[in-house]
Parts: C-alpha cells; sequence; structure tokens
C-alpha cells in the first residue's frame, strides 16, 4: 500500500482534489476529533459500509488512524485492497501526526 504524508495531505485538502478521507477509528473517536474532510468508516464495519460509502473502487481513498503505532489503519487499507479498491493510500501518520504540524482537527 502507498503512503503518504501529512504535507501532502494537507496540499490534497487545501486544494480541493477529489479524494475520500476515511478515519477508520471508532464513532467515538471520530466525533472526538478528526481530519478535516473526513468520513468515519470504523475498520470493523469496513465489509458491511464500504460498498455504501465507498461505491467507486478506483477512486482515491487515503485511510488513517491515531498514530504511526496505531495499526487500524494498515488494517483497514488492506482490507479495502482484497475488496477490490486499487488506489488506496496509507497516511501512517495519523491524528497524532496532523496535531504535531501543528494543523487544526474538526470536532
Amino acid at each position: 500500500m502507498k503512503t503518504i504524508s501529512t504535507k501532502e495531505l494537507k496540499e490534497k485538502i487545501d486544494s480541493g482534489e477529489d479524494f475520500k478521507l476515511v478515519n477508520v477509528l471508532s464513532k467515538e473517536s471520530f466525533e472526538a476529533r478528526h481530519i478535516p474532510k473526513s468520513i468515519n468508516l470504523p475498520a470493523n464495519e469496513l465489509d458491511e459500509r464500504a460498498p455504501k460509502e465507498l461505491p467507486d473502487k478506483n477512486e482515491e481513498i487515503i485511510v488513517y488512524c491515531s498514530s504511526e503505532t496505531c495499526h487500524a489503519s494498515v488494517n483497514a487499507g488492506e482490507k479495502l485492497e482484497e475488496l477490490g479498491y486499487s488506489n488506496v493510500f496509507h497516511y501512517k501518520d495519523g491524528l497524532a501526526g496532523w496535531q504535531n504540524e501543528g494543523l487544526e482537527f474538526k470536532e
């Protein structure tokens, strides 16, 4: 799976590029804070919800979780690839990386 840096992700958001940014943490975690333009698709609900919420299997999808040491986003990205998604990226720094760069969250 390809990875994306904080700088690259921020540029994509700022430029209004068309992609899906997917927070794979729990609904409660997502509601507490998330990166702007994110949707919440908990890793344990991918089988059920991905076909409805991510209908285009060729669309660019960027998955993230809490930090580089959290493996939920890696597992979710691999699951999406198994489900036939062809353009999946991993934002490995997650919420911690976003915060470390002093960037704002949505609450």
